[in-house]
């Protein structure tokens, strides 16, 4: 059976989508379902290409449990499209971005990540980079919270 393909985005791969990615492989992992499920983010933009998630999210995902240290920002490319079956944008300008770069067969693969929730009544995940600490453990528990119900979606639909 093929890997379900998950790739989360926001636009510097620095924040948001290794928080999500990590959180995701975690709960993957969690489910023993590895084998069944890859992963990956990306940016937008070109901004943090080989750089390490934010210091900030990597302490406040380890304070979960949840190691970022092994990541590394890339940039979101046209190929991405035919390799990952979920692209899975933080907020509404990344989705936009990523609609730009895409034909339209493709574009049911796009989903606002925060779609996935069930507790939060938003449907974007706000960049935390220039405020406080707070906003990185906001991120965090609302990934936490979207990322079960992706989780819940791709089981009912996939496996």
């Amino acid at each position: 059976m093929e890997k379900v393909k998950v790739l989360f985005v926001c636009m510097g791969n620095i924040c948001r989508s290794p928080t999500a990615q990590g959180v995701f492989e975690a709960l993957v992992n969690s489910q023993q379902l590895t084998d069944r499920i890859l992963i990956d983010s990306a940016g937008t933009h070109a901004y943090h290409v080989g750089n390490p998630p934010d210091r900030r999210s990597q302490a406040a995902a380890k304070d979960r449990g949840v190691d970022l240290s092994a990541q590394r920002a890339r940039q979101v490319s046209v190929a991405d499209f035919e390799r990952f079956d979920y692209i899975l944008a933080m907020d509404r300008n990344n989705l936009q971005d990523l609609q730009a770069l895409i034909h339209g067969t493709q574009q049911e693969r796009l989903h606002l990540f925060m779609t996935f929730a069930s507790r939060w009544n938003v449907d974007e995940v706000p960049d935390p980079y220039y405020g406080g600490n707070s906003g990185f453990e906001r991120v965090l528990d609302m990934v936490e919270d979207a990322a079960a119900g992706l989780l819940e979606h791709i089981r009912r639909t996939h496996l």
